[in-house]
């Protein structure tokens, strides 16, 4: 049997051509009309902030520019295989408009994505639409050459040919030709200069190793802010539980030794109390380490231990597990609290009363998703739990993806960059 390798190369390249023209048409609809209202919106809502009427508007104006512009990320990864990190600094949940107005005006990737704008209703505008425009625009020079040209108003021009009879069209059929040529090698590189631009403009100046340092310091600081207050936690939890149940046992059996010969049946009764205080003591260091590190978590890993976890809940869950193997223990940690801590949330917000958690491993990555059916209007930030869930993950390059409209689901995924063993 034999394959035509050609045949095959030739229509993937064809269909490179097409989806980049496509894409290109597409970004170009986009770009010139979601730049200029970015752009207009921006100026205008900045040079109100002296009468104050900026101070309420900017960050929203500011937030929805953002949104623009991660949007143009996420299109020029997905698209064109460029990267572009956004880089921008965090902002208190609890900031008045003030402190949100100046704290993203002091932001330099706020300049950024002005600066990006009007490069990006020009210059992008132009190599987005050139793709469609080379693979498109021949058509009308072959059209011409086959007798268009005769409904044609007199003087009219294809590309810089004038036609007005069979031989000038035949000339702009030779054009056109040209330009299907020039399409074949420029359509998918046109594409491809406009992510580029797009990156050039919209990128940290700092680097993608710069950028990596500054995720790194931050999260390297959440980890040890996370450290201390688990560990203020722990003390408390010995302070106020076991420590004094202990401290009482000890007390009682001082009483019941002074009391063996006085008063045998109150001493009795003082033995009693005392075992159901140490049974008690011994419960509570049991959910202590059961809080620090599940002892399921140790033994059976991930999946059986967010199954034994799905059973305490008070709503049915479906528990989904897909794991080859485990990964390292402080990735598991973080992962089993990480959705224990969403489970929590969905208990006592949402309202749901059905909940379904799945579990796998792919592409390098363990992947954790929560969904319920209860109200919606989850977030992160606001003081949410989800706020702390994200820190969390970040320790260790994780990320966070949160869908709630209004009136449900809910679904919180989660992410580690991780290996299976």
């Amino acid at each position: 049997m034999t394959i035509d390798t050609k045949s095959g190369n030739g229509r993937t390249r064809g269909r490179r051509i097409g989806l980049a023209a496509v894409r290109g048409l597409a970004l170009s609809l986009v770009a010139l009309p979601g730049a200029v209202l970015c752009l207009t919106l921006s100026l205008v809502s900045i040079a109100l902030i002296p009468i104050g009427i900026g101070i309420v508007t900017t960050p929203y104006v500011l937030t929805g520019v953002r949104a623009f512009a991660n949007a143009r990320r996420v299109l020029a990864a997905e698209w064109g295989g460029v990267r572009i990190p956004p880089a921008y600094r965090p902002l208190p949940p609890d900031a008045n408009p003030w402190g949100r107005t100046f704290g993203m005006l002091g932001d330099p990737a706020t300049w950024r994505d002005l600066r990006w704008l009007p490069v990006d209703m020009t210059a992008g505008f132009v190599t987005a639409l050139l793709p469609a425009v080379l693979l498109l625009y021949p058509l009308e020079g072959f059209a011409l050459a086959l007798g268009l040209w005769r409904v044609m108003p007199d003087g009219y021009w294809y590309g810089f040919v004038p036609v007005g009879d069979q031989t000038s069209a035949l000339g702009a059929g030779a054009l056109a030709v040209v330009l299907l040529f020039l399409a074949h090698f420029l359509t998918p590189r046109l594409l491809d200069v406009h992510f580029r631009l797009t990156r050039a403009v919209l990128g940290s100046p700092r680097g993608e190793l710069a950028e990596r340092v500054r995720v790194l310091t931050e999260t390297r600081r959440d980890a040890v802010d996370t450290s201390a207050a688990e560990l203020r936690r722990i003390e408390r939890d010995l302070h106020d539980g076991a420590q004094a149940r202990l401290v009482a046992v000890g007390m009682d059996l001082g009483t019941i030794e002074a009391l063996l010969d006085k008063d045998p049946a109150k001493a009795r009764e003082l033995i009693a109390q005392a075992r159901r205080s140490s049974v008690e003591a011994l419960s509570e260091l049991r959910e202590l380490v059961r809080g620090i590190h599940p002892p399921v978590l140790a033994e059976r890993g991930l999946g059986d231990a967010v199954r034994a976890l799905a059973l305490r809940l008070p709503v049915a869950t479906e528990v989904t597990v897909d794991l080859p193997g485990r990964a390292e223990a402080p990735v598991e940690s973080a992962a089993y609290f990480a959705v224990s801590e969403v489970l929590a949330n969905a208990v006592k917000h949402s309202g749901a009363d059905r909940v379904w958690i799945d579990l796998h491993h792919a592409d390098g990555h363990l992947r954790m998703s929560v969904t319920d059916n209860g109200k919606g209007g989850a977030v992160i930030g606001a003081g949410s739990g989800l706020t702390g869930v994200e820190r969390r993950l970040g320790t260790f390059d994780g990320v966070l993806a949160v869908s709630s409209p209004a009136g449900g689901p809910t679904m919180v995924t989660m992410e580690i960059p991780c290996a299976s063993s």
